[in-house]
């Protein structure tokens, strides 16, 4: 059994309904949104669960109750952190204010990501393990092929390997 912290599991095999393809399957994905990411966020989810993957859905529950991002983007922050997630996917109106919070929990690289050039560059060249998303500003067919991106790429090292030990070294400061 896999040790979710207490965040509740979503997940489905279908694959073939989705509308995009990933070379990587059964990672346990920590998601939230506030309330201006909200259809977004579930659709993203209903994909990703698609796609073979755990879904952690820490919320929220719908778009018309306003809530704080950064009360979920600590949520999804803390369930990387903590390893109960292996990436953590958050959305709110333009996905600054959800990085932003995020990023304050030790360990967190959060990147905003708008198309799939982004994030992969998010995750090969920072080691990025929280995606980002704006529902205001990109549409799902772009959000699901950028996380699928981001989900499939992989931290490249090498010279970037220094340059996220200085990140981490900022985090102490």
């Amino acid at each position: 059994a896999k040790d979710t912290g207490g965040l509740p599991v979503h997940s489905s095999v279908s694959a073939s309904t989705s509308p995009v393809q990933a070379r990587v399957c059964g990672m346990r994905i920590a998601i939230g949104s506030d309330h201006a990411g909200y259809r977004l966020k579930a659709a993203l989810a209903d994909t990703l669960g698609q796609l073979g993957h755990d879904i952690f859905d820490v919320g929220t529950t719908g778009a018309d109750q306003p809530v704080d991002y950064p009360d979920i983007a600590a949520m999804v922050g803390r369930a990387v952190a903590d390893q109960h997630a292996d990436i953590g996917v958050l959305i709110c109106g333009s996905g600054n204010g959800v990085a932003i919070a995020a990023n304050k929990i030790a360990g967190i690289r959060a990147a905003v990501v708008h198309d799939i050039t982004s994030a992969r560059a998010a995750r090969a060249h920072n080691d990025a393990n929280v995606a980002c998303i704006g529902e205001r500003f990109i549409g799902p067919q772009t959000a699901q092929e950028s996380i699928v991106a981001f989900l499939d790429a992989e931290f490249e090292g090498g010279r970037h390997t220094r340059r996220i030990a200085k990140i981490a070294e900022l985090e102490t400061t």
